[in-house]
């Protein structure tokens, strides 16, 4: 493949050009599983290329620490060489949270009714370039759908300060303090509004449990926590336009919360 802009030739499909200083990529679709993940390359609507990056456990069925993160690492190497612009990722948590963890892209969670399905077929080297929307997986085909969707702005305000209200309680000390900062660390939350605690609910013997309520016509949502027999409704405002880039942004929320293990599987 060639850059689209100079015509220099580039090492794999969707490679950032270093001679013209271009983008030939502008997504990466990252799908994991426990020992694999296969990368799908986007530019606007249309599939540059596929690769998988696989890893082998060596004792048992689980990785070590040691190997995801270098597992992760191997990946997060692959989408550095694209420099896109948005990363979408669905799968096996670990590898995922754990590449997460070592990009510094816009990232979003696919949600898992996304990632069952067929997979399209691959050249025997790990690469195709370009592709028939049939071909792809489920979960390429739900980024494509809404690729055309409108852009949410991105919030560049840092978490801590994205918290506010006349409320600055939170029940479940250190649980209910990282439910809130995993929910401002989202780019599309632009406030969080604690609101007052209910201690008449129905006590929990789980713990503190999080969850992202169903958004309004206005794009907002609710985070509820709930800490034994108490029950707090905090107020997030987002940068979604109506109820349904609102249900984005609150499934999206509700997988970090589940990967932060604030939120039953």
């Amino acid at each position: 493949m060639n850059c689209r802009r100079c015509g220099t030739p580039i090492e794999k499909p969707g490679d950032y050009c270093l001679t013209c200083n271009t983008a030939n990529a502008d997504a990466v679709v990252a799908e994991f599983e426990s020992d694999r993940a296969h990368l799908t390359i986007l530019d606007e609507d249309a599939v540059v290329g596929q690769t998988t990056v696989t890893t082998r456990p060596e004792e048992g069925e689980r990785l070590s620490e040691v190997q995801l993160r270098n597992f992760a690492g191997r990946v997060a190497d692959e989408i550095r060489r694209k420099r896109p612009e948005t990363v979408y990722a669905a799968g096996e948590r670990a590898p995922l949270r754990e590449t997460r963890a070592q990009l510094h892209h816009e990232f979003y969670r696919v949600p898992d009714g996304g990632s069952s399905g067929r997979r399209g077929e691959s050249t025997a080297n790990g690469t195709r370039d370009g592709g028939a929307r049939e071909d792809v997986s489920p979960v390429v085909a739900w980024v494509l759908d809404r690729r055309g969707d409108r852009s949410l702005a991105v919030v560049e305000t840092p978490p801590r300060e994205k918290i506010g209200g006349s409320h600055s309680t939170l029940i479940g000390d250190r649980k209910g303090r990282k439910a809130v900062q995993t929910v401002a660390e989202h780019p599309h939350v632009k406030k969080i509004v604690p609101g007052p605690i209910d201690a008449g609910g129905t006590g929990s013997r789980t713990g503190l449990r999080a969850k992202a309520t169903r958004a309004g016509t206005n794009g907002n949502v609710r985070l509820l926590l709930r800490d034994g027999s108490s029950v707090q409704e905090n107020r997030i405002v987002t940068t979604a336009m109506d109820r349904e880039t609102g249900e984005r942004v609150r499934e999206d929320l509700n997988e970090a919360l589940r990967d932060a293990e604030l939120q039953d599987a």
